[in-house]
């Protein structure tokens, strides 16, 4: 049986991801969530959000880990454009209007893609 207070976190973070403007770290949400629940609530969560293709997860260039919401997977559903991460806010979005392409040597097999760019976002440019 679940526990009401993973259901609140579990709701809590899926609104804060899928609403925010840019991928958020595990750091930053902990951050917004103000003690709500502990780090590893926080990843069990992620995971399982991950899992229901609420979210997906961005490497950024500095390897830093971010969580981004899915807003238009609901025809196609699919993680695969490219992210852009700004050198001076740090701040990761999501670019779904741009899908990259690339021709893969025969028998291999892709089951992720992480495509970042990095250069300054519009608001630091």
């Amino acid at each position: 049986m679940k526990s009401p207070r993973n259901t609140t976190a579990k709701t809590v973070i899926q609104d804060l991801i899928v609403t925010s403007n840019v991928a958020l770290s595990h750091s930053e949400i902990q951050k917004s969530l103000e003690g709500l629940c502990d780090r590893v609530t926080i990843y069990r969560v992620l995971e399982r959000l991950i899992k229901e293709g609420v979210i997906h997860k961005i490497v950024n260039v500095d390897g830093v880990v971010k969580y981004a919401g899915c807003h238009s997977c609901s025809v196609k559903h699919s993680h695969n454009h490219i992210h852009f991460s700004c050198q001076k806010c740090k701040s990761v979005t999501c670019l779904e209007d741009v899908e990259p392409t690339f021709k893969m040597p025969k028998k291999y097999i892709i089951s992720e893609m992480n495509f970042t760019l990095s250069g300054l976002c519009p608001q630091c440019s």
